[in-house]
């Protein structure tokens, strides 16, 4: 069910979204409604369109994480947008809630990295292999609770489950993250990743957008909640 208050930008080329932990943003094999679908009825509904609807997905974020995901209503806006992420102009930067505090309150970590398809787990290597890609992201530690620290990640790259395999390999597995080491998962499945913010030119205005992503309301997340009303 769509809820217009995670709607964070909508315009006639593209749609952005607050994804909540547990949506997924394209259809798998589990056959559940897919976000992509649910915004497809929400637009053809809203603006009483007749026919199918076209929303393409420009990327996606795991089932189990939260925030910012990008949809182009249009095929021109899809194509600039796909562009941009390939190119690197798009920049995302995500919060992770972690137990254990890094040995740097900030850093630059750059690996390789290989994907078991089966298991659908992400390896993190200190130096290339066969088949490896470079992965490469900046963090620094934004906050910090009785239990929890909260670490702002900034993506270079954009590999498989890059941010939960990367702080993984340096001891700061994120909260709830059991295929990545922490040792207890979150009763409602999520992990505590969130994607904060997106940046991008518009494809059509050609003016800069950043839209900024609310974490669930939820207990650890609410722990954060005064860096978030300080951000906006």
């Amino acid at each position: 069910m769509i809820r217009e208050s995670l709607i964070l930008l909508e315009d006639n080329h593209l749609l952005v979204y607050n994804k909540q932990p547990g949506d997924i943003v394209q259809g798998d094999k589990t056959g559940d409604e897919p976000l992509s679908d649910q915004l497809k009825s929400y637009i053809k509904v809203k603006y009483a369109k007749p026919g199918n609807v076209f929303l393409g997905v420009v990327h996606r974020i795991d089932r189990p994480v939260s925030g910012t995901v990008v949809f182009a209503r249009t095929s021109k806006a899809l194509a600039r947008l796909n562009a941009m992420l390939k190119d690197g102009t798009m920049t995302k930067t995500y919060w992770a809630v972690v137990q254990n505090c890094p040995a740097s309150l900030s850093g630059h970590l750059v690996h390789h990295v290989t994907r078991n398809e089966k298991q659908n787990k992400t390896y993190v290597h200190e130096e290339a292999v066969s088949a490896a890609k470079r992965a490469e992201l900046f963090y620094e530690v934004a906050g910090q609770s009785d239990r929890y620290f909260l670490l702002e990640v900034r993506l270079v790259t954009g590999r498989h489950h890059q941010i939960r395999a990367q702080l993984a390999h340096i001891g700061c597995p994120i909260r709830g993250d059991l295929k990545y080491g922490y040792p207890r998962s979150n009763a409602d499945g999520s992990i505590h990743l969130h994607a904060r913010r997106i940046g991008f030119i518009h494809p059509v205005k050609d003016v800069p957008v950043s839209v900024t992503a609310r974490p669930p309301d939820e207990k650890v997340w609410n722990l954060f909640s005064e860096i978030g009303e300080r951000e906006g």
